[in-house]
C-alpha cells in the first residue's frame, strides 16, 4: 500500500510543470488553505484555482472546418443563423388604430403616436429555447415525454394479481393437525405429480456449445434491443428550488385590465308605462369613496316610447343602442356597488310629484285607473315633444356587488397554479396590480363566480337636495347597515333585470371606451357590448401601450342664489370650442343613449325651481390631438320654462364661463370653481382665464366662484405631471429648434436650454409614479436619445451623457419601486424587461440638420469607417471622451457640422459602459440595485449594432473596440467585487447582482470573442477563491459561485463553448524518461497508462483548459463533495442539481439526439465518474446494512479476499451483520480510502442527493463510448476499479424497484418535504433567512418565507406543495409512477450491465482477474437478487451464464459464498410467476449443475447449495409459490433429458435425484401455506423441519434462521433470540469437532447458562457428520467469523426482548473469541453494551417496567383437532395479555378454519370430561396458569428476571364446592392445584410447549381459609413497610381489613373456624395455625394503623379514629376466639393422621 502510494505521489510530481511545482511548495510554506485542497493526480493546477482558458476563436480557426464527419460538425461553431432581428407588429386590440390622422401634430404628440404604433423590435437568439432556462425539464415535460413507455413485468406487481395461486383451491378448511413427526411425506405422490407437470419452454440454443466471443456479441445485440434513449426522462425532473437559471422571455407590454365583469341590462318595467325611462350604470367604491367606472348610459325603452322623442332625435347611432358592458375593477373589494340611475324627459313639477303616479298606480289596476293614466300619457306626450332634450332624475338603486358574486358560490377559483415562475407576471396582468394591498379583508374576487341574473324591484327616488356624490356614498354607506334608512322610504316599484358574469376572454361585438371596435367583430351591425374606461381607486402602475386621449367633465354644482330674474330650472350646457366662434364647437362630446355617436354640445339635467342645483352629470369628450392655446371648454346656463307660455321662450341664457385647456404647454385639469359672467363673453376671451375680470362685463356675485366644476383626462399623450411635462417639452423643443420658446414665466433661448435641461434631467426622480410608469417608455426613449445623440445647440454638442445616465437609473429605480410587488424572483420588473425586449431600438434616423445637410443614418454614425471618414476623427473621439470629465463638450473646431454631427452619435452600450464605470457613488447605488436592466439594455445595444451593421460576418475579435471591452472586463470586475462584499451585509441583493452578472456574461458569449468572456470568468472566479479564505460565512460565497456557474452554464451553446470532439492535449512531461520509469503501473496492462485516456477521466488541467465551462462545473461539484467542504448539505444538492439538469437538458435537446453526437457530449463528463467513485464513502447507503461502504473495494485488496460480503442466504442485513467484523488479520479498511478513521469523514449526502448524483453517473455510462470506458477501465488500479464496481452496486440499489404497492403506501410521504426544516437549514448555512427564493420578502417576520402575499412565486412553498398536500394521488397518477420507476430500475440496472461486461472484457487478460471477477459476479448476484423486471432478468441471467461459463473457477474453486449465493438467486427466480423469467433461471440452474459435474464428475456443491437454498426460500418467503417452481424443476428434468453431450454420464441420474428431493421439500412446505395464519402451528412445523434436518448441520442452521426470522416478525424477541442460541451451539459442536482452540465454546455445554435446552444441539456427533465431506458445512456460518456474528444477533435479539441478563450470558462465549483476535474495537463496542444492558437491569430493577410474558394453559379436545385432540399447552403470550385477548383470538381462528358453531371454549377450569362432549364439536379450554417454584429454588431466584426464565412448572388454583358449584358458603368452600410441567424451559424456540405431567392437590375450606388469612397478612406488612410509603395504597389494604361491613372478612372466617374446638384431631393442627394467623393479623394490623397515624393530614384524623374504633371492635370480638387452648395440642398425634399436612398442601401457603 505504501509503495502505491510513493507511486502515486511521484507520478503527481511528473505530471506538474516545474514552475507549479515552485508554486505549490511556496504556497505550502507560506501555509496558504488552499494548499490542503485535494489536488488529482496529473491536474497541475490545484481545483481550487482555474485554469487558464484555451483562446475559443484561435482553437476554432485552427481546426479545419470539415474536421468532423456528418452531426458531430454542428457541435463545432455556432450556428450561423444564431441571432435575427425580428420586427414583430405591435398587438392591435381595436380593428382600426384608432390614431388621430391628418392633424398637424406637434412633436410630443407626434412622438407618442409614432411610439403607439411602430413595431416590436426583438433581438432573437433562434436556439435559445433550447437552453435549460428557457424550456426546463419540469415534472410535467417529463411527464409528457414519458407517454408511451413500455410496462415493465416484475413479480411482486404480478404476484399481487394473482394472489391465489393454483394450490389453494383445494384447501378446503382442513383440519389443523400437526404434521407426521418426520419432515418427509411420503414421496411416491410426489414424483408421480412431477412426472405429468408441465414444463417451460426451453432456451433454444442453450445446450450447444458456442465461442464465448459470440456469446457476448448475441448477449450484447440483443441488450440494445429496445432501449430508452434518453435515461434521465425517467428520473424525476431537477428540483425546481435550484433552477436559478430559469427566465422566460417577457410579455409583451398590453393594456391593463382588472378583473372583468360583465353587466347585460335585460329589461325595465314599471307599474305604468307613460313615458321614456333612461339608466346609467356606475361602480362606486365606498371605502375609497371613489366611482371607479365611467357611465354606461342604456335605454330599455319600447319602440312607442321611444317614438315620443322623435322630434328631437336623428337616428341613434349604433354605438348609442348597447344594451350590455364590460367593468374593469383592479382593486376588488367588499365595498364596491353597481349603481344604477334612471332619469326622464324634464316635465313640469319636482321630483316627488313626478314619482307619485309610479308609487301609487298598479299593474293590475290598470282598468280601474283608466282616465288617468290616459291623461298621464297625454301629458308626457306633450312633455316630450317640448322639452325632449332636457332630462331630469328620477330615481336610483344600487347592487352590492360582493353579495352576488359570494351568492352566487364561488367556483373553484384556480388558486393561481403556479406552474412555473413565467406565470406569475401574466397572472399579474390578469388580476393587475391589486395583488399588492390586496390582504386582510378586502381579499375579494371578481375573476370566477357563477353568472346571476338579479331582478331588481325597489328604485329610490331621487331627492332634489341631496343629488351629490357625497351624498350617494352616504346613502351607500347606510344601505350595508342593517336598520336602513332607506328601508323606510316607499319605494318606486319598478323590475329591472339584469345579468352578472365574469366576462369572457374575448367577447363578440365589443366597443373600446374610444368606440372603436375590438377584435373580434364579426358583424359591424350586431348590436354592441361597451368595455367601460376604469378609473382605478388607487394608482395602478402600466405603460401606455395604446393612444388615448379622453376628458371628462363633472359639473359639481351651481350657485344662483343671488342671481336676478327668473332663474329656476338650470340647465348647463357644455361644448368644445376651438376658437370663439359658435361654429366651432367639435363634436367631440360622446353621445348617451339612443342618440348620435358624437355631438357638438350637451346638458345637464334639470332640477325643477331650484336656484342653486347640485349636478351628478358626466360629460365624456374626446381629445383632438393637438390641443392648441385657443382650446376651451365653454359652460352656457340656461333657463328652462317647463310650462309653454306665449311670448316666452323654451330656453334663456342666464350665465357663461369658460376653462382654456392649455397653459404653458400643459392641460389643465383638476377641480375648479369658476366665476360666472351674466354677459357673452367678448371677443378673444379664450386666451384669458374667467378668473380675470375683464372691463365692462357684470358677473354673478360680484365675480365670485360660483360654479364648481372637475376636469379628468385619461390620456397617454399628456403626462399630467410637471416634472415629465418639462422634460418632454425641453426635449421636443431642441429637436425642433424652435427658439425662442416660452416655458411658464420664462423664455428659453439656446443660452439657458442647456442648464434648464439638465436641471430637468436632475428632477425626473421627483416625478410622481403613476404618470412616471405610465410614460416609462417614452422618458427611457428620450433618455438613450440624448446620450446616444447629444444635442447641437448653437453649433456645439452637448455632452449630456452623464445627466441622462443618472437620470436613467433613478427612472429604473423608480419604476422598480412601484412596481414591487410584480417583480418575478430575480427582482426583474417586468415592464422594464418588457421594455428593453421589444420596445427598445436604437434611435434611428435623425431629422434632417438646420442647414439642410442630408441626414445621417445609424450605420455611418456608428464607426466613421462607414463613411469613409478618416480613422483619425475615430480616435479625436475616443480621445475627448475618455479625457477625465465625460461630460465636457468637444469642441467641433474646423470640422464642418456634418461631421460634428457624426461625432456626436455614439454608440449606447459604450456609452452605457463607460458611464457606469465612471459613475459616482450614489448612482451606482441605484444601478447596483438594477444591473440587470443595463446589463439587458448593453446587450441588447451591442446585439442590434451587430444586426444592423451586418456585423455578424466580422471575426468575433474584430466585432468590438479594445477600450470598449476594457470597460466591460472593469465592470464585471466591480459587479463581481460588489457581489462578493454584499454577500454579508444584504444577501438578497447579492444574489440578484451574482445572476444578472452571470446572465449578463452569458450573453456575451453569442457576441463578442468567447475567450475573452472566459477570462472575464476567471477574472471573477479568482476574485471570489481570494475572498474565500478571509470569508466568515464561505458557503453563502460558494452558493453564489455555484449559481454563476450555473447559469453560465445554460447557455444553449454550452456544449459547443465546452470545445468537445477534439482530443486533449497533454500536458508536456518535463523528462520523458522519468516519466515512464516511475509512472503507477495500472491494473490490467503491464504500460503505463495512456496519459490521454486518464485525462479525460480526471479533472486534469487539460480537461479542464479545453472544456472550460464543464470543468468549472465539475471542479465546484468536486469541491463541494469534499470531506471538508463547508456547508456541505447545501452546496451537495446544488451542484449535483446543476449537473442534473444540465444532463436532463441534453437528454431533451434534439440537436444531440443522435448516439454519436450523444458520445461526444457525454466525454465532457467523464471526470463526474473519478468524482462520484472518490465520494462513494459518504454517498446514502442505499443497500442498507452494516460494513457496507467499502463492500467491493475492500475485497480487492490483496489480504482480504472474499471477505467483503453481500445479501447472504438469509436476509442482507443480517448477512451484512455477520460478515461486517473485521476479524481476519488483515484489515477491512481499503487503499481507496486510506486510513479506516477517514473512511466517514465529512458530511454523508443525502439520499436525495445520491441518488441523483448515481443518475448522473448512470447518464455518462449509457452514453459514453464503450471502447472509451474500456480503455479507462484498463488504466485504473485494483482499489480504483473495486471502488467503481461498488459505484455500480450502489447504483443497482438506488434504483431498486419498490412495486405498485409501495407507492399506494407511500403515496406521496416521500416528497412531504419539511419546509420548515429546510428553511431553517438554509438559514444555518447561509447566515441568513433563506436564499434567493425570498427575493420579494417585505415582512420576514410574519413567515419564514416572507409574506405569502408578496412571494407569491417562492417556488419552494408552491412545488413541495404540489406533491405533499395533495397525499391522495390518483390511482391513474401512482400507475404512472409504478411504470416510470419500473423503467428507470430496468435501464439503470442494464446500463450497470452493459458496464460490467466492458469491466469484464477489459480483466480477460490481467493477473488480479480472479479477485475482479468475484467482485463483478457479486454485484451481478446483487442484481439479480433485487427487484427487477422480466426483461432485466433475461440479460442478467443471460450475462451470468456467460461469465460462468467462462470462469467456471469463479464458484466451483473458491470459497461457497458466491455459489450459495448464485443458487438463492436462480431458485428464486425459478419460482417466478413469470414465464420467462423461469425460463432463464431454470437454463441458468441446469447450466450449473452441469459445468459443477464437467469439473469434477459430481455436483454436490451445487445440490448443496441449492437444497439449502430451498428451505431458506420456503422459510422465509411470503407469497413463494411451490406451484411454479415445480414448473421449473420439471424444466431442469427435461434438459437433463434432452442433454445429448451428457447421456453416457450418471448426469441426468443425479439431476433427477436431486429434482425429486426438492419436490418433497416443497411438498412440505404446503403444509406450512395452510398454517400461515396460525403463528404457533406454523413453528411447530418448522420446529419439525428443522428437528428432521438434525442430521444436516446446514440444514438445521438454516431451518433455525427461518424461525428466528419469523418469530423477529411476530415479536417474539426472546424466542428469537433463542433460535440464534442454538444456532451458535450448533457452530460451535461443529467448530469444536474441527480444531481445539482455548477461545472457542465447548460445543453446547457453554451455553447451558442461557438456556438449559441447548443441549439438544449436542446430538451432531461424529457418526454423522465428517467435517472434510464435500458441500456439507460449507456455509459462511460454520466459522469463528459466523459464530460471532449469530452471538451477536443472539445478543441484539435478547436486548430487543428486554433480557438484559441473557445478554451478559452471550457475551461471556463472544469475549474470549474477540481477544483472541484482539478486535478492541468489537470489545469496546461490547463492553458498551454491557454497561447498557447492566444500567438497564438497575433502573428496572422492581420488574414492573420489563413484562416478561404470561402464560396459559390451552387444552383441545375433539377430532376436529386431528394430532391436537386430549393435547395440553403451555402458551406464552406477549406481557399483560388478558384470558380474554388469547380466548378470542383462538376461538375466531378456529371458528374461520372449522366454520360458525363449532368451536366451543370452556369456561371453568375443572377437569374435562370427555364423554359428555358432542364429538362433532371442538372444544378449547384455556386458563391462566403462574410460574411456580419450590422453596428451595426461590433461594436461586432472586430477582425478578430469575422468576421469569427458565420456567417449566406452572401452577393454577381452582375454586369448588361439593355440589358442584364454584364458590360457596366459608365452610364448604374447597380450592383444587394443579402443577403442570412442560417438555422445555420457556422461553423456547417455540412460543407452546406441551405439557408432559400434570400433579393436582386439593384444599380443605380451613386451609383455604388459611391462605386467604395469609395473604391479607402479607398484603398489610408490605402496604407497612413500603418505601416510599403509599398512604392511599395503605389505607385500601387497612379499610378492607378492618371495616366492619367486609363480607366474608376476618372476622366472619374466625367466627366460622374458631368458634368451636373441631372434633376431628386431624384438624387441630389447622385450628392452631388459623389461630396464629390472626394474632400475626392483629398485629400487622395495630403497625399499620400506627403507621397510618404518621401519614395522614389533619382532613383525614376523623377518618383515622373511626379506622381505631373499627379495630378495637374487631379486636374485641376475636379475643374470646383466639385465647380458646386446644386440648390436647402437646399431646403427640398418632402416625396417621398427618396426611393433610403433606409438602404440596402449604407450597403456596409458605411462598
Amino acid at each position: 500500500m505504501a509503495a502505491a502510494e510513493r507511486r502515486a505521489f511521484a507520478h503527481k510530481i511528473n505530471r506538474t510543470v516545474a514552475a507549479e511545482v515552485r508554486k505549490q511548495v511556496s504556497r505550502e510554506r507560506s501555509g496558504s488553505p488552499s494548499s490542503s485542497r485535494r489536488c488529482s493526480s496529473s491536474l497541475g493546477v490545484p481545483l481550487t484555482e482555474v485554469v487558464e482558458p484555451l483562446d475559443f476563436e484561435d482553437v476554432l480557426l485552427s481546426r479545419p472546418p470539415d474536421a468532423e464527419p456528418g452531426p458531430l460538425r454542428d457541435l463545432v461553431e455556432f450556428p450561423a443563423d444564431d441571432l435575427e432581428l425580428l420586427l414583430q407588429p405591435r398587438e392591435c386590440r381595436t380593428t382600426e388604430p384608432g390614431i388621430p390622422k391628418d392633424e398637424k401634430l406637434d412633436a410630443q404628440v407626434r412622438a407618442a403616436v409614432e411610439m403607439y404604433i411602430e413595431d416590436w423590435v426583438i433581438v432573437h437568439r433562434r436556439y435559445q429555447y433550447l437552453s435549460a432556462a428557457y424550456s426546463p425539464v419540469t415534472t410535467e415535460t417529463q411527464r409528457e415525454r414519458q407517454k408511451g413507455l413500455p410496462r415493465q413485468v416484475f413479480e411482486q406487481d404480478a404476484s399481487g394479481d394473482e394472489r391465489s395461486g393454483p394450490e389453494d383451491s383445494n384447501d378446503s378448511r382442513r383440519g389443523s393437525g400437526s404434521p407426521e413427526d418426520t419432515p418427509r411425506s411420503s414421496g411416491a405422490s410426489s414424483i408421480f405429480d412431477l412426472r405429468n407437470l408441465a414444463a417451460d419452454s426451453l432456451l433454444p440454443s442453450l445446450l450447444e456449445r458456442t465461442a464465448p466471443e459470440d456469446v457476448d456479441r448475441r448477449n450484447e445485440s440483443l441488450r440494445r434491443q429496445h432501449r430508452p434513449p434518453a435515461l434521465l426522462t425517467l428520473y424525476p425532473a431537477p428540483d425546481e428550488d435550484e433552477a436559478v437559471e430559469r427566465c422566460s422571455h417577457p410579455e409583451p407590454p398590453r393594456e391593463h385590465f382588472g378583473q372583468r365583469i360583465l353587466v347585460k341590462c335585460l329589461s325595465l318595467k314599471f307599474e305604468i308605462e307613460i313615458e321614456p325611462i333612461f339608466g346609467i350604470l356606475a361602480l362606486y367604491d365606498v371605502r375609497e369613496k371613489k366611482k371607479i367606472s365611467e357611465n354606461f348610459y342604456f335605454d330599455l325603452n319600447s319602440d312607442s316610447i321611444k317614438g315620443l322623442l322623435r322630434a328631437h332625435g336623428t337616428h341613434p347611432a349604433i354605438s348609442t343602442l348597447a344594451r350590455s358592458a364590460i367593468f374593469s375593477v383592479t382593486y376588488p373589494s367588499p365595498d364596491i356597488f353597481l349603481v344604477i340611475k334612471l332619469e326622464k324627459v324634464l316635465q313640469q313639477g319636482d321630483i316627488s310629484e313626478c314619482c307619485e303616479p309610479y308609487m301609487v298606480m298598479k299593474e293590475v289596476d290598470t282598468a280601474k285607473n283608466k282616465e288617468k293614466l290616459e291623461k298621464l300619457r297625454l301629458a308626457a306626450e306633450q312633455f316630450c315633444t317640448r322639452l325632449g332634450r332636457y332630462r331630469m332624475p328620477f330615481a336610483w338603486t344600487a347592487v352590492h356587488l360582493a353579495n352576488i358574486v359570494s351568492s352566487a358560490g364561488q367556483l373553484d377559483r384556480d388558486s393561481d397554479s403556479e406552474g412555473e415562475r413565467r406565470s406569475a407576471w401574466t397572472d399579474r396582468r390578469r388580476r393587475g396590480p391589486q395583488d399588492r394591498a390586496s390582504s386582510g379583508d378586502d381579499a375579494c374576487s371578481f375573476s370566477g363566480f357563477r353568472p346571476a341574473t338579479l331582478t331588481v324591484t325597489n328604485f329610490f327616488k331621487q331627492e332634489a337636495e341631496r343629488l351629490s356624490d357625497e351624498d350617494l356614498f352616504k346613502f351607500l354607506a347606510d344601505m350595508r347597515r342593517p336598520s336602513s334608512l332607506l328601508r323606510r322610504l316607499r319605494p318606486v316599484t319598478a323590475q329591472l333585470k339584469i345579468d352578472i358574469s365574469p366576462a369572457p376572454e374575448n367577447p363578440h361585438f365589443c366597443l373600446s371606451p374610444e368606440l372603436l371596435h375590438i377584435k373580434p367583430y364579426p358583424d359591424p351591425r350586431g348590436r354592441p357590448t361597451k368595455e367601460i374606461l376604469e378609473f382605478p381607486a388607487r394608482e395602478v402602475y402600466a405603460p401606455h401601450t395604446s393612444y388615448r386621449n379622453l376628458l371628462y367633465v363633472y359639473p359639481h354644482s351651481l350657485n344662483f342664489s343671488s342671481r336676478q330674474g327668473s332663474v329656476r330650472n338650470l340647465a348647463v350646457r357644455v361644448q368644445y370650442m376651438t376658437g370663439e366662434d359658435p361654429s366651432q364647437a367639435l363634436p367631440v362630446i360622446f353621445g348617451k343613449s339612443s342618440c348620435s355617436e358624437f355631438t357638438r354640445e350637451a346638458f345637464t339635467p334639470v332640477v325643477y325651481h331650484n336656484k342653486s342645483p347640485e349636478f351628478y352629470e358626466e360629460f365624456k369628450l374626446h381629445l383632438p390631438a393637438c390641443v392648441t392655446e385657443n382650446h376651451h371648454l365653454l359652460f352656457t346656463f340656461y333657463h328652462v320654462s317647463c310650462q309653454p307660455r306665449p311670448g316666452t321662450a323654451l330656453e334663456t341664457p342666464v350665465g357663461f364661463t369658460w376653462i382654456p385647456l392649455l397653459q404653458h404647454g400643459r392641460l389643465r385639469t383638476g377641480p375648479f370653481c369658476l366665476p360666472v359672467s351674466v354677459d357673452q363673453p367678448p371677443p378673444s376671451y379664450s386666451v384669458l382665464t374667467p378668473d380675470v375680470a375683464l372691463p365692462g362685463m357684470r358677473w354673478v356675485d360680484g365675480h365670485k366662484g360660483v360654479f364648481s366644476v372637475e376636469l379628468t383626462a385619461v390620456s397617454s399623450v399628456h403626462p399630467q405631471d410637471p416634472h415629465l411635462d418639462k422634460f418632454f417639452t425641453l426635449v421636443h423643443v431642441l429637436e425642433e429648434g424652435a427658439f425662442p420658446f416660452r416655458l411658464k414665466d420664462a423664455v428659453l433661448s439656446e443660452g439657458n436650454v442647456e442648464q434648464e435641461l439638465r436641471a430637468s434631467l436632475a428632477a425626473l426622480r421627483l416625478a410622481s409614479p403613476e404618470p412616471l410608469v405610465a410614460f416609462s417608455h417614452h422618458v427611457l426613449d428620450k433618455l438613450v436619445r440624448l446620450v446616444v445623440r447629444p444635442p447641437i445647440i448653437s453649433g456645439q454638442i452637448v455632452n449630456l451623457g452623464r445627466g441622462a445616465f443618472e437620470a436613467m437609473a433613478h427612472v429604473v429605480s423608480l419604476v422598480h419601486r412601484s412596481l414591487e410587488a410584480a417583480q418575478d424572483a430575480r427582482g426583474h420588473c417586468p415592464q422594464l424587461a418588457a421594455y428593453i425586449h421589444y420596445a427598445f431600438r436604437l434611435p434611428g434616423t435623425e431629422p434632417s440638420l438646420p442647414d439642410g445637410a442630408p441626414p445621417v443614418t445609424v450605420q455611418a454614425a456608428t464607426l466613421a469607417r462607414g463613411s469613409g471618414r478618416p480613422i483619425s476623427l475615430y480616435l479625436a473621439r475616443s480621445k475627448s471622451i475618455s479625457s477625465s470629465n465625460p461630460d465636457l463638450a468637444v469642441a467641433p473646431g474646423s470640422v464642418d457640422d456634418e461631421v460634428s454631427r457624426i461625432l456626436a452619435s455614439k454608440l449606447l452600450h459604450e456609452e452605457l459602459a463607460l458611464q457606469w464605470v465612471v459613475s459616482s457613488s450614489a448612482v451606482r447605488e441605484a444601478i447596483l440595485q438594477h444591473a440587470w436592466f443595463f446589463f439587458q439594455l448593453m446587450v441588447k445595444s451591442m446585439a442590434l449594432h451587430l444586426l444592423l451593421g451586418q456585423r455578424l460576418d466580422t471575426p468575433r475579435k474584430l466585432r468590438f473596440p479594445g477600450r470598449f471591452l476594457d470597460d466591460i472586463t472593469a465592470l464585471v470586475g466591480s459587479v463581481g467585487l460588489e457581489v462578493i462584499t454584499r454577500v454579508h451585509k444584504d444577501v438578497e441583493l447579492a444574489e440578484r447582482l451574482n445572476a444578472s452578472l452571470a446572465f449578463f456574461l452569458s450573453d456575451l458569449l453569442s457576441l463578442v470573442d468567447r475567450g475573452f468572456v472566459f477570462s472575464l470568468v476567471r477574472a471573477h472566479y479568482k476574485q471570489v477563491a481570494t475572498r474565500l479564505q478571509s470569508s466568515p460565512n464561505p458557503a453563502a460565497l460558494l452558493t453564489l459561485r455555484m449559481e454563476f456557474t450555473r447559469i453560465l452554464c445554460s447557455h444553449e451553446h454550452y456544449v459547443t463553448l465546452n470545445l468537445p470532439c477534439c482530443p486533449l492535449s497533454p500536458p508536456a512531461s518535463p523528462s520523458p524518461s522519468v516519466s515512464s520509469t516511475t509512472s503507477q503501473s495500472s491494473t490490467f496492462s503491464s504500460q503505463a497508462p495512456d496519459p490521454k485516456v486518464t485525462s479525460m477521466f480526471e479533472l486534469s488541467g487539460p480537461f479542464r483548459q479545453q472544456h472550460f465551462l464543464a470543468g468549472l462545473l465539475l471542479t465546484e461539484l468536486a469541491l463541494a463533495l469534499e470531506p471538508e467542504a463547508e456547508g456541505a448539505f447545501l452546496l451537495h444538492k446544488k451542484a449535483i442539481s446543476a449537473v442534473h439538469s444540465l444532463l436532463c437538458g441534453h437528454d431533451t435537446d434534439p440537436r444531440y439526439a443522435a448516439a454519436t453526437v450523444k458520445a461526444c457530449v457525454a466525454e465532457l463528463y467523464l471526470p463526474l465518474l473519478s468524482i462520484a467513485r472518490d465520494t462513494l464513502p459518504r454517498l446514502h447507503d442505499f443497500a442498507e446494512g452494516p460494513g457496507q461502504r467499502s463492500r467491493l473495494a475492500s475485497m480487492l485488496d490483496s489480504d482480504t479476499e472474499g471477505e467483503g460480503d453481500i445479501a447472504g442466504t438469509i436476509n442482507p442485513s443480517v448477512a451484512m451483520a455477520i460478515a461486517g467484523g473485521p476479524l481476519a488479520p488483515g484489515s477491512r479498511a481499503s487503499i481507496s480510502q486510506g486510513p479506516p478513521t477517514a473512511s466517514r469523514a465529512g458530511c454523508a449526502l443525502s439520499a436525495e442527493s445520491s441518488r441523483t448524483l448515481l443518475a448522473c453517473v448512470l447518464w455518462v455510462l449509457k452514453n459514453a463510448e464503450p471502447a472509451l470506458l474500456q480503455r479507462w477501465a484498463t488504466d485504473l488500479t485494483l482499489p480504483q476499479l473495486g471502488r467503481l464496481l461498488d459505484l455500480l452496486y450502489l447504483c443497482l440499489a438506488a434504483f431498486e424497484y419498490k412495486g405498485k404497492k409501495a407507492f399506494e403506501r407511500i403515496n406521496s410521504l416521500t416528497f412531504k418535504k419539511s419546509l420548515d426544516m429546510k428553511a431553517r437549514l438554509e438559514e444555518a448555512i447561509l447566515g441568513t433567512i433563506g436564499a434567493r427564493q425570498e427575493m420579494v420578502r417585505r415582512s420576514r417576520e410574519r413567515s419564514p418565507f416572507g409574506n405569502p402575499e408578496n412571494v407569491r412565486w417562492r417556488k419552494s412553498v408552491t412545488h413541495w406543495k404540489q406533491t405533499s398536500d395533495r397525499v391522495d394521488k390518483t390511482k391513474d397518477e401512482m400507475e404512472h409512477e409504478a411504470l416510470v420507476e419500473g423503467n428507470l430500475a430496468t435501464e439503470a440496472s442494464l446500463v450497470v450491465l452493459d458496464t460490467l461486461e466492458i469491466i469484464v472484457q477489459t480483466v480477460m487478460l490481467s493477473e488480479a482477474r480472479e479477485s475482479v471477477l468475484g467482485a463483478v459476479l457479486k454485484v451481478v448476484l446483487y442484481s439479480l437478487g433485487s427487484a427487477q423486471s422480466a426483461l432485466f432478468l433475461q440479460h442478467g441471467l443471460a450475462t451470468q451464464r456467460a461469465l460462468v461459463s467462462k470462469f467456471p473457477e469463479l464458484l466451483f474453486e473458491e470459497d461457497t459464498e458466491l455459489c450459495a449465493d448464485l443458487c438463492l438467486r436462480l431458485l428464486r427466480h425459478c419460482g417466478s410467476r413469470i414465464s420467462t423469467i423461469r425460463t432463464h433461471a431454470s437454463a441458468s440452474l441446469y447450466l450449473l449443475m452441469r459445468q459443477n459435474f464437467e469439473i469434477g464428475h459430481n455436483f454436490a456443491r451445487v445440490k448443496m447449495q441449492v437444497t439449502m437454498s430451498l428451505s431458506s426460500l420456503v422459510g422465509t418467503t411470503q407469497n413463494f409459490s411451490e406451484e411454479y417452481l415445480r414448473r421449473s424443476l420439471k424444466t431442469i428434468l427435461t434438459y437433463a433429458e434432452e442433454d445429448v453431450g451428457l447421456r453416457d454420464s450418471t448426469f441426468a441420474e443425479q439431476v433427477q435425484d436431486l429434482m425429486f428431493n426438492l419436490h418433497m421439500i416443497l411438498t412440505d412446505t404446503v403444509k406450512m401455506k395452510e398454517h400461515q395464519e396460525d403463528p404457533e402451528m406454523l413453528i411447530d412445523l418448522m420446529y419439525r423441519i428443522a428437528r428432521g434436518y438434525q442430521g444436516s448441520p446446514d440444514l438445521r442452521l438454516t431451518w433455525l434462521q427461518n424461525m428466528a426470522g419469523k418469530h423477529a416478525e411476530l415479536g417474539n424477541h426472546a424466542e428469537a433470540a433463542q433460535c440464534m442460541v442454538h444456532a451458535a451451539a450448533l457452530v460451535a459442536e461443529y467448530l469444536a469437532l474441527l480444531e481445539d482452540h482455548r477461545h472457542l465454546p465447548v460445543g453446547c455445554v457453554s451455553f447451558q447458562n442461557i438456556s438449559s435446552n441447548v443441549l439438544e444441539e449436542s446430538a451432531i456427533s461424529d457418526d454423522i457428520l465428517s467435517p472434510d465431506e464435500e458441500g456439507f458445512c460449507s456455509g459462511k456460518h460454520f466459522t469463528e467469523l459466523g459464530l460471532v456474528g449469530l452471538l451477536e444477533q443472539a445478543a441484539g435479539y435478547f436486548t430487543m426482548g428486554g433480557l438484559y441478563e441473557a445478554v451478559n450470558e452471550v457475551y461471556k462465549n463472544l469475549i474470549p473469541i474477540l481477544e483472541a483476535h484482539r478486535d478492541y474495537k468489537k470489545l469496546a463496542a461490547v463492553h458498551g453494551k454491557l454497561q447498557e444492558a447492566f444500567t438497564k437491569i438497575m433502573h428496572q430493577s422492581s420488574g414492573w417496567e420489563r413484562v416478561f410474558g404470561t402464560y396459559f394453559r390451552v387444552g383441545f379436545y375433539g377430532a376436529r383437532f386431528g394430532d391436537l385432540d386430549e393435547q395440553e399447552f403451555v402458551y406464552k403470550e406477549p406481557s399483560i395479555t388478558k384470558l380474554a385477548e388469547i380466548s378470542h383470538r383462538l376461538e375466531e381462528f378456529y371458528t374461520e378454519r372449522f366454520g360458525d358453531d363449532v368451536v366451543e371454549m370452556i369456561k371453568d377450569s375443572n377437569p374435562v370430561d370427555k364423554s359428555k362432549l358432542d364429538a362433532q364439536k371442538a372444544y378449547i379450554q384455556i386458563t391462566y396458569v403462574e410460574p411456580y417454584f419450590d422453596t428451595y429454588e426461590l433461594k436461586d431466584r432472586v430477582t425478578y428476571f430469575d422468576r421469569n426464565y427458565g420456567l417449566r412448572t406452572f401452577l393454577f388454583c381452582t375454586p369448588f364446592t361439593p355440589d358442584g358449584r364454584a364458590h360457596g358458603e366459608l365452610p364448604e368452600q374447597h380450592k383444587r392445584k394443579t402443577l403442570l410441567s412442560t417438555d422445555h424451559a420457556f422461553p423456547y424456540i417455540k412460543t407452546r410447549i406441551r405439557v408432559c405431567h400434570r400433579e393436582e392437590t386439593v384444599l380443605t375450606p380451613v386451609e383455604v381459609a388459611i391462605e386467604d388469612m395469609q395473604k391479607k397478612t402479607r398484603e398489610l406488612a408490605f402496604a407497612t413497610e413500603q418505601d416510599p410509603p403509599d398512604a392511599k395504597m395503605l389505607q385500601m389494604v387497612l379499610q378492607g381489613s378492618v371495616g366492619p361491613t367486609v363480607n366474608q372478612g376476618p372476622l366472619e372466617v374466625a367466627q366460622v373456624f374458631l368458634a368451636e374446638i373441631p372434633e376431628d384431631p386431624k384438624l387441630f393442627r389447622h385450628h392452631n395455625k388459623l389461630r396464629l394467623c390472626f394474632k400475626d393479623f392483629c398485629k400487622k394490623c395495630e403497625d399499620a394503623l400506627r403507621k397510618n397515624k404518621a401519614l395522614i393530614g389533619p382532613d383525614q384524623k376523623e377518618y383515622h379514629r373511626e379506622l381505631e374504633r373499627n379495630y378495637c371492635r374487631l379486636r374485641e370480638a376475636l379475643q374470646p376466639l383466639l385465647t380458646q387452648r386446644l386440648p390436647q395440642l402437646l399431646a403427640p398425634t398418632p402416625p396417621g393422621l398427618r396426611n393433610s399436612l403433606n409438602r404440596a398442601s402449604f407450597r403456596k401457603a409458605d411462598l
